[in-house]
């Protein structure tokens, strides 16, 4: 009889602990990591040497390998520049320039 007790109350506790609150909202409890927002860079101008690459991001020319801000520059092509940001992968695009059509 014992037995059939224990057994019982065993079973009722494990399942009352799989209910859940229906009421209580999604994510409740859960620790969530800190995430920094990612900052905007403006890319300006790009130039490409024979042994150099130059960005200029946020109006300061920056070599391929600089950190500045806790952002690392990986690589700089024609059109983008690749940045490492918090481990991610971020690029920056040149904006195409506007056509001028003339009018005559």
């Amino acid at each position: 009889m014992r037995l059939l007790l224990i057994a019982t109350l065993v079973l009722a506790s494990s399942s009352a602990l799989a209910l859940q609150d229906p009421t209580r909202p999604d994510g409740f409890g859960t620790t969530l990591q800190a995430q920094v927002p990612e900052k905007e860079f403006s890319l300006a101008s790009i130039f490409i040497g024979n042994d150099r690459r130059v960005a200029v991001i946020d109006g300061v020319a920056r070599r391929e390998g600089q950190t500045f801000e806790g952002v690392r520059i990986r690589r700089i092509h024609p059109d983008r520049v690749e940045l490492v940001d918090q481990g991610r992968v971020r690029v920056l695009r040149l904006e195409p320039l506007p056509q001028v059509r003339s009018s005559q």
